[in-house]
């Protein structure tokens, strides 16, 4: 790169943007365009099959290239990073972003192909409960051979960077997920759609798969009994066809349990904005998205105490033990009979919570790390440790 040139960065792991659904993918669609507006030259690399129809090559700033790979589980992410990475090699952006544990397996290729790498670590991919054996080790391995290789590594929580830290002795930036200031006006048109009342339902947003435990939330609404109550699930299945299955059947035709689908941002924000209470039971989490918007908006909310979760600091009475389905049934009992005044104390006390969750932040604090990499001090060496040995 030439002095005075803008910094181009190249990312890679995610299934693309806009409209893809997906953790790391609402990242990228908030992250990347910030970026962009502050002056780096910024270009995602989607996947194939997941291209909306009529996907613009250029959104917010934002360069998007689609390239070919197979949809299926635990191939297309490989396939499509090596490709990928060819066309990095022969691109040659200033810094290449790789996205999610399963994408750094390749890391050592882009550092002999001469690219300095960033990567980003959204959560430990290999504890969802989807993956066999096999598919777990590779995770694990791809996770050791990123933070052994990579010129910087950014973690989204305290527990990942500690992670970073005591397990592969290496340095790491915590920049965490963020959360939009929400619109000013919200509305109630999905309400009638799905035959709901304002305040009068519960929401989980998530994929379908079974480390979302949507079970365990089905189980314990049901049990609560809610009168005049009903239970969203908003949300796909990506890649976990089987456990999407079982969540249908547990179902059962219940009128009063509703399972949506993906739905746009906007339709998801009006239904946040407007429903009783938000729930996430999940059993592994990077920093969740959703809690964060549900917060942001002033809705109840109710947590498994999982490290994760526990990020976002909310009271000890909105969390409960991941799986215990007794203690989340007491729980919707309680925020489903709160009066008016009580919600609004709520409301204030969770948007209170989200002022360290600023996407404007985090993209400067980003930029920052980007500039580093791209424009080393005239002594770093690398690489810059070791891989540490599996433990």
């Amino acid at each position: 790169m030439k002095h005075g040139t803008r910094v181009s960065v190249m990312a890679l792991g995610l299934r693309g943007l806009p409209g893809v659904a997906g953790g790391v993918e609402t990242h990228a669609s908030e992250l990347y365009p910030r970026l962009a507006a502050l002056g780096i030259d910024v270009t995602v690399l989607g996947r194939g099959p997941f291209q909306p129809a009529n996907a613009p090559a250029v959104w917010k700033g934002v360069k998007v290239r689609w390239l070919p790979c197979p949809r299926q589980q635990g191939v297309e992410a490989l396939v499509h990073t090596f490709i990928g990475l060819l066309y990095a090699g022969i691109r040659r952006p200033d810094v290449l972003h790789l996205h999610a544990v399963g994408p750094w397996l390749m890391v050592p290729l882009a550092k002999l192909l001469g690219l300095k790498v960033v990567i980003t670590h959204h959560g430990q991919d290999y504890l969802r409960e989807k993956w066999n054996a096999p598919a777990r080790a590779l995770l694990r391995l791809g996770e050791q051979l990123g933070m052994g290789f990579a010129d910087e590594c950014i973690v989204i929580s305290n527990p990942l960077l500690r992670l970073a830290r005591d397990k592969y002795r290496r340095e790491a930036t915590l920049i965490p997920n963020g959360v939009c200031e929400p619109d000013a006006a919200h509305s109630q048109r999905l309400l009638a759609t799905y035959g709901l009342m304002p305040q009068r339902y519960v929401i989980q947003v998530s994929r379908l798969v079974p480390e979302k435990r949507q079970l365990d939330l089905i189980a314990a609404f049901n049990g609560a009994q809610l009168a005049g109550w009903k239970l969203l699930l908003v949300g796909g299945a990506q890649g976990s066809q089987r456990y999407a299955d079982q969540v249908r059947a547990q179902i059962g035709g219940n009128p009063a349990i509703i399972s949506t689908g993906f739905l746009s941002p906007a339709d998801v924000q009006d239904l946040l904005a407007n429903a009783g209470v938000f729930v996430l039971p999940s059993s592994h989490e990077g920093l969740p998205i959703s809690l964060l918007e549900a917060m942001k908006l002033g809705t109840p909310v109710i947590a498994s105490d999982i490290e994760a979760n526990r990020e976002t600091g909310l009271d000890e009475c909105d969390y409960f033990p991941v799986g215990d389905t007794a203690a989340l049934e007491q729980r919707l009992r309680e925020l489903a009979s709160a009066t008016p005044a009580e919600r609004g104390q709520t409301a204030k006390r969770l948007a209170g919570l989200c002022t360290q969750f600023d996407w404007d932040l985090i993209a400067e604090a980003t930029l920052k790390v980007m500039q580093r990499v791209a424009r080393p001090p005239a002594d770093l060496s690398w690489p810059r440790t070791r891989p540490a040995s599996p433990q």
